[in-house]
């Protein structure tokens, strides 16, 4: 990993820039927004990797409540925690477009309110994860994953359920985007889950060897002998 990470580092930088030079220069320029529309690529791009991180937090969960498994448990932190990552980026770029398209930062939109009560949701698992010392602490933070990924099919389906401010879909359900946009679109959410791998592989072997640690430094400590404490 040392010799590899490095590199994709490298790779995955160069992807982010080719994304954001598409994105800032080369994606036509919206007509009625212009120029903040360009957001559109890092907000929806954000959202859909932060959708498919918590749906592999919910899979990897109910592995680990079915069969107890460290490696599913690992899975299911990693994934919230860069998932978690990048829904905060979808409520930071969200008020940043809205501001000057909609004349506010904030609305208690379905989609806006259900967003942030996921992130919220997510945010409190891994509270629990991070300051609970219970024995129970993996098998509650998989019931409440279980519980949080009830809201991200709301997230996504709201504006067909709802009559809401947020604007429609314009992929799906009649909606149209330019072939150039979506292009841009699709490199630019590529290059987020390029980077989200990157993330959560890392992460990843970090996590495996703080539990690695931890279980060697509990096997020494019921090894040593009683008289040497």
């Amino acid at each position: 990993m040392k010799r590899v990470f490095p590199i994709l580092v490298v790779l995955v930088s160069a992807f982010l820039g080719y994304a954001a030079y598409q994105a800032l220069v080369v994606a036509p320029t919206e007509q009625t927004m212009g120029n903040v529309q360009r957001i559109f690529y890092y907000h929806v791009s954000s959202a859909w990797t932060a959708f498919l991180l918590f749906t592999i937090n919910f899979v990897a969960s109910v592995i680990y409540l079915i069969r107890r498994n460290p490696a599913a448990d690992a899975v299911a932190l990693v994934s919230a925690e860069v998932g978690v990552v990048f829904c905060t980026v979808v409520l930071v770029t969200g008020p940043l477009w809205a501001r000057p398209v909609w004349g506010i930062w904030w609305t208690w939109d379905v989609r806006l309110t259900s967003t942030l009560v996921l992130w919220l949701i997510y945010l409190s698992y891994l509270m629990l994860r991070r300051f609970s010392t219970s024995s129970q602490t993996p098998v509650l933070a998989a019931a409440l994953a279980v519980f949080g990924a009830l809201d991200v099919p709301l997230v996504y389906f709201s504006i067909w359920i709802f009559r809401t401010q947020h604007p429609q879909p314009v992929i799906g359900a009649g909606g149209s985007i330019d072939p150039r946009m979506m292009h841009v679109l699709l490199i630019n959410w590529l290059a987020f889950l390029c980077l989200a791998a990157l993330l959560c592989w890392a992460r990843y072997h970090l996590e495996r060897m703080r539990r690695e640690i931890e279980e060697t430094e509990a096997l020494e400590a019921l090894l040593e002998p009683r008289g040497s404490r």
